[in-house]
């Protein structure tokens, strides 16, 4: 709920009219006037804990907020215009007096401020949303003949509100602890921002073709079931999602061997199951900057276009991660010495009387790398990709 900030806040009510002040990060292109509906008007004022009371030049001025910083928490937080409704209540006030509050007090500049607005509204927008369209929706069905949804809605948020918040702010804070121990751990400054990752895609194969032939539920299961197993691997093996887009996920993990495992499973798992497209992944390891939970640089940029060139079912990776993965013995710096290495085991055993299957492990690495033909890759030159595989059994 952007408001009009032509206004100035001398004390005098504004008048009601478009906003004009320019948005270039999150440019708001509708305006929303607050909905009459008596049973919106309840679910709201359940949800919010609050009935409307102030317009937003109230609320700015209540708070002790001008109506311009207002304005940019509000169009930051992803809020519709209202114009000079009277559609908000304390919960809006409190708000931007505790944002405005960080500010004043040195904790956050400005920008930082309002960098924290955006990165909470997109992120918990995308999370209503999902909400209301995929948990809500079913569960508001009208049990019985007769019963409308409106009938429904209201006693079953009521029921959820206080549970869903509690397990919101528990994810949240297991999350930001996670997050906090990981900076701290960084060697120095510059890679609390800047960091050294790994960061891989994994694409489905073939996808564009399929929406054409899929029915749009079918296609939804698929996205679906494909997003909820990558998302599954990559925190079981110690990864971070970074995004989903549909047919292709971004992940991240802070070290080669993480990442190769995270790739290797996620191919695997694909694999076993027959209604799921092939899978390709693309991984580079290098310093990429982290903003607003999101991944960017050239590493990030690599990583795409390896993903684009991988054949079916495999993993290419850049040779900044096999390097890395043979720095920290992962993989052999030679498949030619490591295969006569293995020889010389084996023969070694066989001498010594071992049946066969009584041998020691031919290998105690967990990847293999095979480097590729260098190949030009737009954007970021001439590029030489390996081909990572799996040297004995995956881990649990």
């Amino acid at each position: 709920m952007t408001v009009d900030d032509t206004n100035s806040d001398d004390g005098a009510e504004p008048s009601s009219g478009p906003s004009v002040h320019s948005t270039p990060h999150h440019e708001v292109d509708h305006t929303a006037e607050p909905t009459d509906d008596p049973l919106a008007i309840r679910l709201e004022a359940l949800i919010l804990g609050a009935d409307r009371r102030y317009t937003p030049f109230q609320a700015a001025r209540t708070a002790g907020v001008s109506m311009d910083l207002a304005s940019r928490f509000w169009r930051a937080m992803g809020f519709a215009d209202i114009g000079q409704a009277k559609a908000l209540t304390e919960a809006d006030v409190l708000a931007l007096r505790r944002l405005a509050g960080l500010v004043e007090a040195g904790l956050l500049s400005e920008p930082m401020a309002i960098q924290v607005a955006r990165s909470t509204g997109q992120t918990t927008a995308r999370l209503a949303d999902w909400q209301i369209d995929s948990f809500l929706e079913g569960l508001t069905e009208p049990p019985e003949p007769g019963m409308t949804r409106t009938e429904v809605t209201y006693p079953l948020i009521e029921l959820l509100l206080p549970e869903l918040q509690e397990f919101l702010v528990y994810v949240w804070r297991r999350q930001l602890a996670a997050a906090t121990g990981r900076v701290v751990q960084a060697t120095d400054d510059d890679e609390m921002v800047d960091r050294r990752l790994a960061v891989g895609f994994a694409d489905l194969v073939g996808f564009t073709r399929l929406t054409r032939r899929l029915e749009e539920e079918e296609l939804g299961e698929l996205v679906e079931a494909f997003e909820t197993t990558s998302a599954d691997l990559v925190a079981a093996h110690g990864g971070r999602l970074i995004k989903t887009l549909g047919d292709e996920v971004l992940f991240a993990a802070d070290d080669a061997g993480t990442a190769g495992e995270i790739a290797l499973r996620l191919v695997e798992v694909m694999a076993q199951d027959s209604t799921m497209p092939a899978l390709r992944v693309g991984i580079a390891f290098g310093t990429v900057t982290t903003r607003m939970g999101d991944v960017f640089g050239t590493t990030v940029n690599l990583a795409s276009r390896l993903t684009s060139i991988a054949p079916k079912d495999a993993v290419l990776v850049d040779g900044a991660f096999a390097e890395e993965l043979i720095r920290h013995g992962d993989a052999p710096a030679s498949e030619a010495e490591e295969a006569a290495a293995a020889a010389e085991r084996a023969r070694l055993a066989e001498k010594e009387g071992h049946r066969p299957d009584e041998q020691p492990a031919s290998s105690a690495y967990r990847f293999g790398l095979q480097p590729m033909w260098q190949r030009p890759v737009r954007g970021l030159g001439v590029v030489e990709p390996w081909l990572l595989a799996r040297r004995g059994k995956p881990s649990s």
